[in-house]
């Protein structure tokens, strides 16, 4: 299939569309900065006085733009027939984290792979729409969510080794024990206790770097001549202390601050990022303490050293030699799950939804770059072409990804409502490559990413949206599928369905969405039934009264609230209460359980590969997008078993 780098097919039509935009954009600006002014801003400390000041200066402006949008529209509107429902964006990338270097790492041998995923609706609409949300700011926010995303994705991960049999978990809060800077000879430091670091890699994130750099200034000191061999990854052996603590490293041992892993030099700084004051959602924050851990023995041989297994990629999703062995910190679970202040390490696919505004999605699209090498933007249709009804806003959707895209296909929902009918909400269909077989078979994905009507009491329209969804999904697998039963060119790995569905699995009024036949043919791994969520599982929609609350004010901050009851009760959304006053801040001590999840992240079992299996390895509910929007995105980590044994 041919994939769209721009919506129009040729550069006439795409010049016809710049030049009638040009005309519409004045007003269109204008407009949205005279309807902001009357929204409340807690950062405008005089803002009666820009009303009185700046109101009759846009509204002047305004009026002298109407006959030129007026124009523009006549202009722009026929050209909507034509126009792609995406527009496509590759990053020429030469170096060895390329999507083509990816491929060659798997080829469906050995016991498994694991993929992650991950979800988030960011907000990105027109400054006076955003508001609305306590959200403000749209071009600073659209910048600082994709460098915020791309410095959690890119940093190493960490696995962890543990020998004693019997102490299994490991404190979170200890991770700045584990993360030591290297010598000046490139070999791990000791640590002191009983942790000890086996094997040490530097940083190798291409978020903000490029090969560039390292022909003009030469390689990092430090590294060594063969480290593109080893994966982004820290492996760190645990021994003895069975059931005690772990000790914290002391700096003036390790020479240096251990909490960052970085030495006072800059050979442990991290490229795509400088450190600034109040910056908790970046990589060099303390909050780092908290980020995701691994604890598998990943490509280890039997000394504990990283054997030759390890992919020349510096960007590598995790392989494990056996999943029934995995040590989890939660036993009672079959995988691990927690609230992490930073976005998954080596996360391989991202689905955003509400980047309706188009000069936002232009910035998060060249911020992700840095990280993703495929990505798909400005998803959906303008004016009443495909849809019932006009169309002001795109779909909202967004997909970026480290692999190749082969296939994409979008869906409109016909059924909107009320202000909602004026987005072209829909379904984005994606299928991926992500291997080949020794017989050069390719091994793909599918992923699904959407965002359901939001209006409450219209459950009817949402569950129509639902069988619409799965009627496209399986015309979209029908029509791209280029295999056989007896002579198969594909092996299905994944089929992924995520986003925004605008109703929760605790909320009496979305019973008819909860029983959906959208949940018998996928999994979701916070849920026990229609109704009944896990106890670990907490809401993703916030409460926006709180949002600009200092408390909640940073990734770090707002992972702590959101580990305790109370905090969970004071900042999320819960279900409407039909007792007065139950949304009152401080009033929400008679509302049960953990607040309004409506961002899913659900996998299929079916339709896979004969003998494989794909299984949960970890699920993470993310702050690092704190203040930046009003949703805690899901990020889930997925293990594909061929069902080999290793040899």
């Amino acid at each position: 299939m041919v994939l769209y780098t721009t919506p129009f097919p040729n550069s006439c039509l795409s010049a016809l569309h710049a030049v009638s935009w040009a005309l519409i954009f004045p007003c269109y600006w204008l407009l949205d900065r005279l309807l902001a002014l009357f929204i409340p801003d807690p950062c405008q400390k005089y803002q009666l006085l820009c009303i009185v000041l700046f109101t009759p200066v846009y509204l002047g402006f305004l009026i002298t733009s109407l006959p030129f949008a007026f124009l523009g529209f006549l202009l722009w509107s026929p050209l909507q027939s034509v126009r792609k429902p995406y527009a496509y964006s590759r990053l020429e990338d030469k170096s060895l984290a390329g999507g083509a270097a990816l491929l060659s790492e798997w080829k469906g041998t050995g016991p498994g792979k694991s993929f992650c995923f991950a979800s988030a609706n960011v907000c990105l609409l027109p400054d006076a729409l955003a508001r609305h949300n306590n959200v403000f700011n749209t071009q600073a926010r659209a910048k600082e969510i994709g460098h915020r995303i791309r410095n959690g994705a890119s940093r190493p991960q960490i696995k962890i080794y543990i020998d004693s049999p019997t102490n299994t978990s490991i404190s979170a809060a200890s991770f700045s024990s584990l993360v030591s800077p290297q010598g000046s000879d490139g070999m791990a430091r000791a640590i002191p206790g009983s942790i000890k670091r086996t094997a040490s890699v530097e940083y190798k994130g291409n978020g903000g770097h490029h090969p560039s750099d390292e022909a003009a200034n030469g390689p990092a000191s430090g590294d060594p001549a063969d480290c593109g061999s080893l994966e982004n990854a820290c492996i760190v052996r645990i021994s003895g202390n069975e059931g005690g603590p772990l000790p914290e490293a002391d700096d003036s041992a390790t020479g240096g601050p251990a909490r960052n892993g970085a030495g006072g030099g800059p050979r442990g700084q991290m490229p795509n990022h400088s450190q600034r004051d109040g910056d908790s959602g970046s990589l060099g924050s303390p909050s780092a303490s908290r980020e995701s851990l691994v604890k598998a023995k990943a490509g280890l041989d039997g000394s504990g050293e990283p054997g030759a297994a390890y992919s020349k990629a510096p960007h590598k999703a995790s392989t494990v030699k056996k999943p029934a062995a995995r040590k989890r910190r939660h036993p009672d679970e079959a995988f691990d799950h927690e609230i992490s202040a930073f976005f998954p390490a080596n996360l391989d696919f991202l689905c955003l939804q509400e980047v309706f505004e188009k000069r936002a999605a232009t910035k998060l699209k060249d911020q992700l770059h840095g990280y993703f090498e495929y990505i798909l933007y400005d998803v959906g249709v303008y004016g009443c072409q495909g849809c019932c009804s006009f169309k002001c806003l795109n779909s909202g959707l967004f997909f970026a990804s480290r692999y190749p895209i082969m296939d994409v296909a979008y869906h409109c929902y016909t059924n909107g409502k009320g202000s909602d009918s004026l987005a072209s909400k829909g379904a984005l269909f994606i299928k991926v490559q992500v291997g080949s077989t020794l017989q050069d078979q390719r091994i793909v994905g599918y992923i699904t990413c959407t965002h359901l009507h939001a209006l409450e009491d219209d459950s009817a329209i949402r569950c129509e949206q639902l069988d619409m969804l799965l009627d496209w999904l399986a015309d979209f697998r029908k029509s791209t599928s280029s295999s056989s039963t007896a002579n198969p060119e594909e092996l299905v790995a994944f089929d992924i369905v995520c986003g925004d569905l605008n109703f929760d699995n605790c909320s009496s009024d979305d019973k008819l969405e909860q029983q959906h036949s959208l949940f018998t043919r996928y999994k979701d791994p916070c849920r026990l039934g229609p109704g009944e969520e896990k106890p670990w599982a907490i809401g993703t929609l916030l409460d926006t009264d709180g949002l600009n609350d200092e408390d909640v004010s940073t990734p770090d901050n707002l992972q702590k609230v959101l580990e305790s009851e109370e905090g969970r009760r004071e900042y999320l959304a819960f279900p409407t209460s039909k007792s007065p006053g139950a949304y009152q801040k401080g009033r929400k001590d008679a509302l049960k359980g953990n607040g309004r999840r409506i961002d899913y992240m659900l996998y299929g079992e079916e339709g896979l590969c004969p003998d494989w299996k794909a299984e949960v390895e970890e699920f993470s509910f993310v702050t690092q997008l704190s203040g930046l929007t009003d949703h805690l995105p899901v990020a889930m980590r997925l293990m594909v078993s061929t069902g080999e044994e290793e040899a």
